[in-house]
């Protein structure tokens, strides 16, 4: 991530965390941008180029008490509810074109010996972005700004593997979802390393459609174990593939956006960002 669009993003972040802990005051343009020491027309200016939408509509998506309306309801979507439409494009996203493959029982065990793993940096709306790939598919990707520290986690969970800095063409096609022409998106293929109960869980994920969210209750009884949302919570904490697998799409039932393991903020400013690209979408299609 070039050095301004570091700046860009780190402002953008305060000023999310801004509006999420002031929501109920509904701060105006002026009082956000004044918070993050921007004038009202710059910071205008480069929230909207970001998020593809005013800071004023960006509220209205993350607000924890839209959310807690959302989850009284679970089919309700994210965006203005005058907009709905269905299984839209980007509604269909995660669970028709990401497919995961577990690895074998001797990759998981030996720590993924034979395994010839590519990684590659890249930049994404939410900061930089590290991508890990075997000849099957992505088996890793995470925000990480320092690249050292991204490799070392990487290699921590392939202890046995050898790597290559290599970006191939699967991590060029998974790392296409942070384009806004999702219709060109190829199916994306991830090779993961984990339990029945976690891949189940990852699984489940992908039913969560964009611009909607879901709480660790209503996965376990998806996943037909309503006694599980705490096995539940464990499985996405270890999800190896940040975005793609979408956990940041699950709160806490009380409508709290909750922890992430990449940051609360950058959860907060993904669902904004999807919710906000869906509702423009569904706007071009009306």
């Amino acid at each position: 991530m070039s050095t301004q669009s570091q700046i860009d993003y780190n402002r953008i972040a305060q000023a999310i965390e801004y509006i999420q802990s002031n929501f109920k005051l509904q701060p105006s343009l002026e009082e956000v941008a004044e918070k993050i020491h921007l004038s009202p027309a710059h910071f205008q200016k480069i929230f909207t180029d970001w998020a593809g939408t005013s800071p004023k509509k960006f509220l209205q998506f993350i607000s924890l008490e839209h959310a807690k309306n959302l989850l009284k309801e679970e089919k309700a979507s994210l965006f203005d509810t005058a907009y709905e439409t269905g299984l839209s494009s980007t509604s269909r996203l995660h669970d028709l074109f990401v497919n995961i493959e577990g690895m074998s029982p001797a990759e998981y065990k030996n720590g993924g010996k034979s395994l010839s793993i590519n990684y590659s940096f890249s930049e994404s709306p939410f900061g930089n972005v590290i991508a890990a790939s075997t000849e099957k598919g992505i088996c890793y990707m995470a925000f990480e700004n320092d690249k050292e520290t991204a490799l070392g986690i990487l290699k921590s969970k392939f202890p046995n593997a050898s790597f290559f800095e290599k970006q191939d063409e699967l991590q060029k096609n998974a790392l296409s979802i942070f384009n806004t022409d999702w219709t060109k998106l190829n199916t994306v293929k991830l090779h993961l390393k984990g339990t029945d109960f976690q891949l189940k869980v990852w699984e489940s994920l992908l039913s969560i459609p964009m611009g909607k969210l879901s709480t660790y209750g209503n996965l376990a009884e998806k996943i037909g174990n309503s006694k599980a949302s705490r096995a539940v919570g464990t499985a996405i904490g270890s999800n190896p593939v940040a975005f793609l697998i979408p956990c940041h799409r699950v709160i806490q039932s009380s409508g709290t956006i909750g922890g992430y393991m990449w940051g609360s903020e950058r959860k907060q400013l993904i669902i904004g960002w999807e919710s906000s690209h869906v509702y423009s979408e569904n706007l071009l299609a009306h």
